[in-house]
This record gives C-alpha cells, structure tokens and sequence, in this order.
C-alpha cells in the first residue's frame, strides 16, 4: 500500500497538519493551485504580548489575483519586515532556535521557503519528510478541486489517500475507490492550534511528535 497525502504548503503551521508527513509514505505540496490570500499559506498565528493570538504574516511580492502558490515572491526588503514583525511576540524575542533562524532566511522562492521550513520541522520532530511539488507532476490544468488531487495521487502510484479532518466534507470515498485508491480522513485534531513555531520553542519536540503521531 502507498499512503499519498496532497496539501498546500503552509508556513509554520499547527501540529495537527505535521500529521501527514507521519501518515502518508510521500506527501504532493499542492502549489499548482491559485494562492488563498486569507488562508495558511503566508501566514499562521503565535500569542502576542497579551497573551492573543496574531497573525505573522510573510512579505511577500505583489501578485495578481490568479498567482499561483508556486509563483510566489519574496519583495528585496522582506527579511527586514519579516524581522520587525517578529518584534511583536515575545516568544520570538526571548528564544534562541535554529528553527527561528531558517524563519528569517527569505532565500529562493516562497515554495522553496516554505518546503525547507516544514522539512526543518519534521527534522526536529523526528518525522519522515519526503516530498514533491504537484506542479511538477505534469496535471491537467483544467483539473479543479477533487479531480486534480486524485491526478496528483494517482501520478504517484497511490493506494491510500490521507487528508485531514477538513477534507470529510470535500472528498468522496467512493470516488477514490473507483480510481482504485482508499479515502482516509484523520480524526480532528484534540490539541493547540497555535503555529508549531510557537509549541517547538516552548515544549518538547518529541512529546509534541509523540502527540501528534498518537493522532493518525
């Protein structure tokens, strides 16, 4: 059985998303798809000086509208933002990590960024990362929503399919058996939502792997 798992590369995201990587045997980074200005892509949520949760929000170039993830841009300048946003929480203020260093490293694209990010993530959290990008996989363009992420799986030899707890509503079970593949929905996520950013500079590593594999 190959377990595939398709999904946007989200920057720092909650612990409950590192779950694929634990569950699926190759995950697709989804960056052939349009770029959700008000989705996890470019930013994610830590608690600010009052204890509240705030977005930090990667700088990025001006795209159109259409801008795919893969497209994406960081602007001359975007380390220096990226730093001065980092200034208003104080976890990121008061820690030391290597993980904090990479955050600030704006090289390469923002799929480049992103990828190496939830690699150095899974690298402390002791979990397996083998990736590729869906827009390397040669899709139909015309492909939307279900049919694409089939494609994708299915140009990766799968047997299983494994999403998280928000694709129940988004995917059919007998459609992926009729393309000879098992739908698997992990079961919601019971723990903090904040960025992992944020649970990896404030608890274990591995008791956060342990809780997060406890939950495939």
């Amino acid at each position: 059985m190959t377990t595939v798992a398709v999904m946007q590369p989200y920057f720092l995201p909650y612990a409950g998303y590192f779950r694929l990587f634990a569950a699926a045997d190759r995950v697709a980074l989804f960056d052939c798809v349009q770029f959700p200005r008000r989705g996890w892509v470019h930013r994610n949520r830590l608690p600010n000086a009052a204890g509240e949760a705030a977005w930090l929000t990667l700088p990025l170039r001006r795209a159109p509208v259409e801008a795919l993830i893969r497209d994406l841009r960081f602007p001359d300048d975007g380390a220096t933002r990226l730093q001065a946003a980092c200034q208003r929480f104080p976890v990121l203020r008061e820690c030391r990590h290597p993980l904090i260093d990479e955050m600030l490293r704006l090289d390469g694209t923002a799929c480049d960024y992103l990828e190496r990010l939830l690699g150095l993530c899974c690298s402390t959290l002791g979990l397996p990362f083998h990736t590729v990008r869906t827009s390397e996989l040669g899709l139909d363009p015309a492909l939307r929503g279900q049919e694409r992420v089939m494609a994708a799986a299915r140009a990766l030899d799968a047997t299983r399919y494994v999403n998280l707890e928000g694709g129940r509503s988004l995917y059919s079970a007998e459609d992926f058996r009729n393309h000879g593949m098992d739908l698997h929905i992990l079961p919601e996520w019971r723990g903090a939502r904040w960025s992992i950013l944020y649970r990896l500079l404030t608890e274990p590593g591995a008791r956060l792997a342990e809780e997060i594999r406890a939950q495939i």
